[in-house]
């Protein structure tokens, strides 16, 4: 089992970065896919990117391809997600989850992170 709390969001202009964080618990965290979701409101909670296990695979939502990046370090049990050229559209919750099979589907993530607040403001 693994725990996750996510750190980093806050408000920022358009076209500003953010880097979230994502800090897992237990000495385990190699063994599972990591992936990152978002939910802005009124709306369903959806897919922005995946990573596997030791990053040889990484997969992204249309609409953040080529602004965000996923990347991990499993020896800090740490996974991240920079994200670039925000807009406002990106506001949303994001959360941090974890998957003992490599995937983008949000029903495949078993563990969970609380979530952090990203604000884009035009």
């Amino acid at each position: 089992q693994v725990q996750l709390v996510e750190s980093g969001g806050g408000l920022v202009q358009t076209g500003g970065s953010l880097r979230l964080s994502c800090a897992a618990s237990g000495r385990t965290f190699s063994s599972y896919a990591m992936g990152w979701f978002r939910q802005a409101p009124g709306k369903e909670r959806e897919f922005v990117a995946a990573i596997s296990r030791y990053g040889s695979i990484r997969d992204y939502a249309d609409s953040v391809k080529g602004r965000f990046t996923i990347s991990r370090d499993n020896a800090k049990n740490m996974v991240y997600l920079q994200m670039n050229s925000l807009k406002p559209e990106d506001t949303a919750v994001y959360y941090c989850a974890g998957t003992g099979s490599y995937s983008l589907k949000i029903s495949e993530y078993d563990y969970w992170g609380q979530g952090t607040q990203v604000t884009v403001s035009s």
